[in-house]
């Protein structure tokens, strides 16, 4: 073959080859780009919480090669930090990041998906939703309102709150004002607590202006930066929620709208982004309670008493066994976590506690 002859059907070759890349390069570029708005419960920036969502919106893009897009909307754009069910539900969001229990009032039975008092630690809760029918219980309480929640990030056990006086017996809780979330509201209302619901940016003026006489939040990783321990004294262990879950509350006509890998790719980030957010609340509490400890060396770490104790958990037994005779979807989700609860806890004490204890021994 002639160097002419060559050379012509090597430059129709690269010409065939430029051609077949510029073809697909226009075909993935013509690819359609889905555009998602999420609506979080924290105000922008938030610590952790906020983390979340923005990990979870940077993942997905990036694995989606910029096929998925989530533009994220704090509670200080759109004015409703507990109404994030109701502006997903009606669509006016895809997607949400706030607590299941925040709904309990609207579906009584979401509350059982973010923690329960004396329930399981958070290692145990995640085997239960993913390994013991837990994601499927919440099909159930989701489904009938046109939505899906995921896992959305786990604080591990929480502290039990902040308290301008210290507690010292039931009567006490008498009256008590307290901003404290979930069926841990429903058992010290039974004990004569007022307890009530506060959105996160409003906690430290209602606290320091006595409009409450206690709160919980989460525990040192954010409550440092909330700055409570300059105004109430006496920081008290927790009981009342030892696996806090937040969750992503997905619209489930804006889900059926994606493809389905993009769907896989959205399943992924969120249930990746919530791991990390268990992680980066444990080293923040770490940390923090260090600084905690260092720098503020008033603060009164206490654990109630074994009276108080006792009071709260029978009033928890009570207002469980009235929550499963009174609804059967109620009884069913509770009996499931009851049932996992006393598997899973045999295998905690044998190995955490049995470890935490040996070297408590030895120390």
């Amino acid at each position: 073959m002639s160097l002419v002859k060559r050379t012509v059907r090597n430059a129709l070759v690269a010409a065939g080859a430029v051609a077949v890349l510029l073809s697909s390069t226009a075909a993935y570029s013509a690819e359609k780009v889905y555009r998602l708005k999420l609506a979080e419960t924290w105000g922008a920036n938030f610590p952790i919480f906020g983390d979340t969502t923005k990990s979870m919106a940077k993942m997905a893009e990036e694995m989606s090669n910029g096929r998925l897009q989530i533009r994220i909307d704090s509670a200080n754009k759109h004015k409703a930090p507990l109404g994030v069910f109701d502006m997903v539900k009606a669509g006016q969001y895809d997607i949400g990041h706030s607590a299941s229990y925040y709904w309990k009032g609207k579906v009584p039975n979401t509350l059982y998906f973010t923690t329960m008092p004396f329930g399981m630690v958070a290692a145990e809760q995640y085997a239960w939703f993913y390994h013991g029918g837990g994601m499927a219980l919440m099909e159930k309480v989701y489904g009938p309102h046109n939505l899906l929640s995921f896992p959305g990030g786990n604080t591990g056990v929480q502290m039990g709150g902040w308290f301008q006086k210290e507690i010292k017996t039931v009567d006490d809780l008498k009256g008590l004002k307290i901003r404290i979330p979930g069926f841990a509201g429903e058992v010290l209302a039974k004990l004569g607590a007022s307890p009530t619901n506060i959105a996160p940016g409003e906690l430290y003026t209602a606290l320091e202006r006595r409009t409450i006489d206690a709160l919980e939040w989460v525990g040192p990783g954010l409550d440092l930066r909330m700055g409570f321990h300059k105004i109430a004294p006496f920081y008290y262990t927790g009981w009342h929620e030892p696996a806090t879950e937040l969750q992503f509350l997905v619209n489930k006509r804006s889900w059926d709208r994606l493809p389905a890998d993009l769907q896989e790719i959205l399943r992924v980030a969120m249930r990746l982004s919530a791991y990390d957010m268990y992680i980066q609340n444990t080293h923040a509490s770490a940390e923090n309670w260090s600084t905690m400890k260092e720098e503020y060396p008033d603060i009164k770490v206490m654990n109630f008493p074994d009276e108080v104790m006792a009071a709260i958990r029978k009033a928890n037994d009570e207002l469980l066994a009235e929550q499963a005779k009174n609804d059967p979807l109620a009884k069913e989700i509770l009996e499931s976590q009851a049932a996992y609860l006393k598997k899973a806890r045999e295998w905690t004490l044998i190995a955490d506690k049995a470890y935490l204890d040996s070297q408590a021994e030895q120390e």
